[in-house]
């Protein structure tokens, strides 16, 4: 090699000039890909310990500067989004940790391929990713893991691998907390407005809210149980949906505070007052809850905390500690406010 070689720092294309490879290929011996031959491998490989080749990721942990964690949202406009932002906010403050923030809109953490997505991070120098209320794919995930890229997933849609760290909170627990206190109070036309039928954390509540009810002998009636999205408009036309039935609920729980807004609304338009003709409960335990007309009873999630948990889980993975759990559930408690009170009288 040249003197001029050895002084100067090695690039990949230095490398795929010196083993005779392309760029690419050096790329993927470079980030760990199992794609290429063993034969070449261990001869990019020697010649990448030769030269003292360093990526990217390498260079910017070497430098004295902060970690950066990147955060993906699915959308932005949500009580329960601004919760757990604020929570990773704090930590990584006190931590001295930098956040960069993408929203996809779409529903899957990150747009355009798995493969430039996961590459990117690793360009940019990401410590990690923390995935927020997104569904997720195996070639995404494969992505990172072949980057060896840490992922942390915050109520996770769809059910987590084993090997994915996941963060979320006691939700079988806490709907079946929910249905109980409207159970307790007499109600037994007890409705369930739900989130994506298929999404983990809504299934959950959902069984929780199941198992209250066949507990105390009560019949679940399905036309009382409607998925939609973890939207204002969903409580909206869940409950023109439940005012059409031939026999009107006493009681909905909702899946999320946003939904019990939605169903506030509504019930106002239609001249339904509640808690008097109609008993509600929310679930996030959000600043909506609180401001809501009449205040409303909620399952509360301990959403900051559950920021904080999701990234003290990606800096030790960083880190290259080992964790102790790779599911992180934290405890809901039912808060009892205004929307709540025994069924009107017949």
């Amino acid at each position: 090699m040249a003197a001029t070689e050895a002084r100067a720092k090695p690039t990949l294309a230095d490398i795929a000039r010196i083993t005779g490879v392309s760029a690419p290929t050096v790329s993927k011996v470079v980030n760990g890909r199992h794609d290429v031959a063993p034969e070449t491998r261990a001869k990019v490989l020697a010649v990448l310990e030769q030269t003292g080749y360093s990526s990217p990721v390498q260079r910017r942990s070497a430098s004295p500067g902060p970690d950066m964690v990147e955060v993906v949202f699915d959308a932005f406009t949500s009580a329960y989004n601004t919760d757990v932002l604020t929570g990773i906010l704090e930590s990584a403050a006190v931590q001295g940790v930098e956040i960069v923030l993408s929203v996809t809109g779409g529903g899957q953490p990150g747009a355009g391929s798995p493969e430039r997505r996961a590459q990117r991070l690793l360009d940019e120098g990401r410590a990690g990713l923390i995935v927020v209320t997104s569904a997720f794919s195996e070639p995404q995930l494969s992505a990172f893991r072949r980057r060896k890229i840490p992922v942390v997933v915050i109520d996770p849609l769809n059910p987590p691998p084993p090997d994915l760290v996941s963060v979320g909170a006691t939700n079988w627990a806490g709907g079946k907390a929910a249905a109980e206190h409207l159970l307790d109070l007499g109600h037994r036309r007890i409705a369930y407005l739900g989130g994506p039928e298929d999404a983990e954390c809504n299934q959950a509540r959902l069984h929780g809210y199941l198992s209250a009810l066949m507990s105390r002998g009560v019949p679940v009636e399905q036309d009382w149980i409607v998925h939609g999205q973890f939207r204002t408009e969903h409580g909206v036309e869940g409950l023109r949906e439940l005012l059409k039935r031939k026999e009107r609920p006493t009681a909905i729980f909702a899946a999320s505070d946003s939904i019990a807004v939605g169903v506030l609304r509504e019930a106002r338009r239609q001249g339904v007052r509640v808690p008097d003709e109609l008993s509600l409960v929310g679930f996030d335990g959000t600043a909506q809850a609180e401001d809501a007309v009449p205040a409303l009873t909620s399952v509360s999630q301990p959403l900051q905390e559950m920021g904080r948990a999701a990234l003290r889980a990606v800096l030790r993975q960083a880190r290259g500690e080992e964790l102790d759990s790779h599911r992180v559930e934290l405890a809901t408690q039912l808060v009892v406010r205004e929307s709540t009170s025994a069924p009107p009288t017949p």
